[in-house]
């Protein structure tokens, strides 16, 4: 009797291990199982953002397929590309205004450098 009851302590140690290793594998197999599900919720809201984004773009390319041309008035009750102006300087040089004499009235040069106010020769009088 007492070899039996040392076999069976020896097997129910045993089966205690046994029992530690499942639960701790149990814990872990749950542990696992919840960082799953966090994952796949956090896939789905992520599909769910790329979708809109997917989205958004193939909306804007849309949009700039259907840009027209800024002479482009069809339908608004022209007649399409008639009377279209194209222009092909957008930049046009502003005109510096032109040194004039006082004097004489001469462009090019000031009434102190003006060779009729300073040669006597030409005469006192003054052009406007």
């Amino acid at each position: 009797m007492s070899k039996e009851i040392e076999i069976l302590k020896n097997e129910n140690c045993y089966h205690k291990n046994e029992i530690d290793i499942l639960n701790i594998s149990l814990k872990l197999s749950n542990d696992f199982e919840e960082e799953n599900k966090k994952i796949k919720n956090e896939i789905e809201a992520l599909k769910k953002t790329f979708s809109k984004f997917s989205n958004s773009s193939d909306k804007l390319d849309n949009l700039l397929e259907l840009q027209r041309c800024v002479f482009d008035k069809a339908g608004l009750g022209y007649e399409e590309m008639k009377n279209v102006k194209h222009f092909k300087n957008f930049f046009v040089k502003k005109n510096e205004p032109q040194i004039c004499c006082n004097y004489c009235g001469r462009i090019g040069h000031i009434s102190t450098s003006c060779i009729f106010r300073n040669n006597l020769c030409f005469g006192k009088t003054r052009k406007i």
